[in-house]
């Protein structure tokens, strides 16, 4: 990888310990995971918090303010859209400078600075006094959104062994889903003020955490090649990642041997001009693709409709709960799946059901629509967005932020994990923006068949273009994506 590209996720597949030599312990692996993805649960709550928070500042009846802090404000149906629109728009801007600031101070305090900008958008947003401030702290929190997208999956990998590289890539996935849990738990029942302030925890956290977690050794060793003057400092902080017997000497020259072997700066077009680097990227971007055309979006803003359809007297608010109870279940489901089953089943069995779903769901509807009595299959609809959600969680929710890096050689890893990581947030801008506009031209029977024919698609191509991944490293992978056996 360049020292001067842009991004980057994954940057080195390597196993800190060769066989037989040393041995490791994973515990302060999983205390590094778990403190910089505070960055991840920030996210999430970036994320989540339109859905309680709309509810309260765009009602049914503009001119009901009771309840309100702010009284003097209240959103319109176009301005509550673009709350929730310009945290896609601020990842956008996020993923390109993360990584290279990643490079420059390294991954230790890129991480810890992504608290400065949570919490200036909270302080926006909790002292807004209108539209406007709103929309500046949702773009600010968006950027630092997507910052995290990049810098805390890149730490991660730097740090995790062979065997659990699957499990802790999944880690960051999974604490989205915390963060969108605990949005959706609190939110439901206090003032958005309150619930915006409990946000603004994580954040502190995060800086917390990072004070107790080394650098990553590839940047230490990386900053300084060839010279080998902070080799020691790479080492020490193998020995607090991996245990103490660890043989860090090892490790170190595999994290050279992979530096050395990208020392050219990349290119935007070594991108294309390389087979090898061009089929990485695109299986990249179509799982990003893919990703957000699951309709998942789609799905959760339907969630408590569906419940109502089958009968169901629970509350929205707690349907929202059951969602994200299901989603950080299923997500740490994954973690432990994704190193044994591997990634491929996963996204075959992700892609096939959500489809499945999805035309299930069109078809209840086109019923309704149609006026036929639906009363006696009541369950079946609750039934496939619940199996939908279980699907996404292990397969399709996690995987593709994950498999970027894994397939993207070191020298172009950079470029071609920005390019990613702002291509899938400009998917979840359009999808976002055009789901109520799909929804009233195409109905809703249609808008479901519609992405569920995505994952059809999307089943096919997994099957066909798509390698396992699982404990191969990246010469392995470089040689399945050239097409050597």
């Amino acid at each position: 990888m360049s020292s001067s590209a842009p991004g980057a996720t994954n940057p080195m597949l390597y196993d800190p310990i060769p066989e037989g030599q040393g041995s490791t312990t994973k515990r302060n692996q999983f205390v590094a995971a778990l403190g910089i993805c505070m960055a991840a649960v920030s996210g999430g709550t970036a994320l989540a918090w339109t859905s309680p928070v709309l509810a309260q500042l765009v009602p049914a009846n503009q001119s009901d303010t009771s309840g309100l802090a702010h009284e003097s404000f209240l959103l319109t149906t176009d301005e509550g859209s673009w709350v929730g629109a310009f945290l896609a728009v601020g990842a956008f801007l996020g993923a390109l400078p993360a990584g290279y600031l990643a490079e420059k101070i390294g991954r230790k305090y890129t991480t810890m600075s992504l608290a400065v900008p949570y919490l200036i958008s909270w302080a926006l947003i909790i002292f807004a006094t209108g539209a406007g401030m709103l929309y500046a702290g949702r773009l600010v929190i968006g950027i630092a959104t997507g910052a995290s997208c990049v810098v805390a999956p890149m730490f991660i990998s730097e740090v995790a062994e062979t065997s659990i590289r699957g499990a802790l890539g999944a880690f960051f996935q999974l604490h989205l889903t915390v963060g969108i849990l605990f949005v959706y738990a609190v939110g439901s029942y206090t003032h958005w003020v309150t619930l915006s302030i409990l946000c603004a925890i994580f954040p502190v956290l995060l800086i917390v955490a990072m004070f107790i977690v080394p650098e990553s050794p590839v940047y230490l060793v990386k900053k300084v090649r060839p010279v080998s003057g902070r080799r020691i400092d790479a080492g020490v902080a193998l020995k607090w990642f991996w245990g103490p017997n660890a043989d860090t000497q090892s490790a170190l020259q595999t994290i050279q041997s992979d530096l050395d072997a990208a020392s050219g700066e990349a290119k935007v077009s070594d991108l294309f001009t390389n087979p090898t680097n061009r089929a990485a990227l695109f299986i990249s971007l179509l799982l990003m693709f893919f990703q957000q055309f699951s309709g998942i979006n789609a799905v959760i803003f339907y969630t408590a409709p569906i419940f109502q359809s089958a009968g169901s007297t629970m509350d929205p608010a707690v349907c929202s709960i059951v969602v994200g109870v299901v989603q950080v279940v299923m997500t740490l489901a994954s973690s432990v799946l994704i190193d044994k089953a591997g990634r491929r089943i996963l996204l075959l069995q992700s892609s096939f059901i959500m489809g499945a779903c999805l035309i299930v769901l069109g078809v209840y509807f086109k019923m309704q629509n149609d006026k036929v009595d639906v009363a006696n299959i009541g369950w079946l609809p609750l039934a496939s967005v619940v199996l939908f959600i279980i699907s996404f969680s292990l397969g399709f929710g996690p995987i593709p932020w994950m498999m970027m890096g894994e397939l993207c050689a070191p020298d172009i890893k950079g470029l071609a994990s920005a390019l990613a990581v702002m291509f899938n947030w400009t998917l979840v801008f359009l999808v976002t923006k055009s789901f109520g506009t799909m929804q009233e031209l195409l109905g809703s029977d249609w808008t479901f068949w519609f992405f569920g024919a995505w994952m059809m698609v999307c089943t096919v191509y997994v099957f066909i273009k798509v390698p396992e991944t699982k404990g191969k490293t990246n010469a392995q992978i470089q040689a399945i994506l050239g097409g050597k056996k």
